[in-house]
């Protein structure tokens, strides 16, 4: 009796964070690719939305760091453990392979030192899940040659001059800088987020798709 409560229970505290899926259907992917008990570090990991659905779905030991505190306070409040620091500056304080994934999601493009963090969580973790925006998708391409401007989509929200973005890349760049740096990717899902429901693309994803996701690991030395 007292299991069928707890897993009524843990159902329901599921559920109350399952709607995130909507506004990030990315996340529900990177779930998928997480094995259940793996200890996971989220780089930039916001309000902590999704370290909670790990912890909860996978069992995952999980662990962030922020720069935001306003940030941080929601993840303290959703009962995580994250740590405060600057992206930017590495991650001198985890030691070699200390845990199974590192994620980095849709942070990379907004980093003074991009190259340098994914390399950072590459020594990091066993394996890292790194998602981009995709520059190079078709909506992106046509804005830039018809109107003559910065495009704006559902994964570029912002004008020129408020963006947080400084970083942007494409998938076909992206796949080149692990090929030079010694990184293997395991698998790669191509997305169109605009739509809903969320639409996987399976061919010429530098032009049709707006979102990638990679799983990668560190060749050996």
């Amino acid at each position: 009796m007292l299991t069928s409560e707890r897993t009524i229970s843990k159902e329901s505290e599921i559920e109350k964070y399952r709607h995130i899926f909507d506004e990030r259907p990315e996340f529900r992917y990177i779930v998928d690719m997480i094995k259940p008990r793996s200890r996971v570090l989220d780089l930039g990991c916001g309000e902590g939305h999704l370290l909670k659905i790990l912890q909860l779905e996978k069992r995952a030991r999980v662990q962030g760091i922020e720069l935001s505190e306003q940030a941080i306070q929601e993840c303290v409040a959703k009962g995580l453990f994250v740590y405060h620091g600057d992206l930017d500056e590495g991650l001198a304080d985890f030691n070699d392979q200390s845990v199974d994934y590192v994620i980095l999601t849709s942070t990379i493009q907004v980093l003074h030192r991009p190259d340098f963090l994914i390399l950072e969580a590459a020594r990091v973790g066993r394996e890292c899940i790194i998602s981009i925006p995709n520059f190079a998708y078709w909506k992106n391409r046509l804005q830039l040659m018809f109107l003559g401007q910065m495009p704006k989509t559902k994964t570029l929200p912002y004008e020129w001059y408020d963006t947080p973005n400084i970083h942007l890349t494409t998938i076909r760049d992206f796949i080149r800088f692990c090929r030079q740096q010694g990184l293997e990717i395991l698998e790669s899902v191509y997305l169109v987020t605009e739509r809903k429901p969320c639409k996987r693309i399976k061919c010429c994803a530098n032009l049709l798709a707006d979102y990638a996701i990679f799983r990668l690991r560190r060749l050996c030395d």
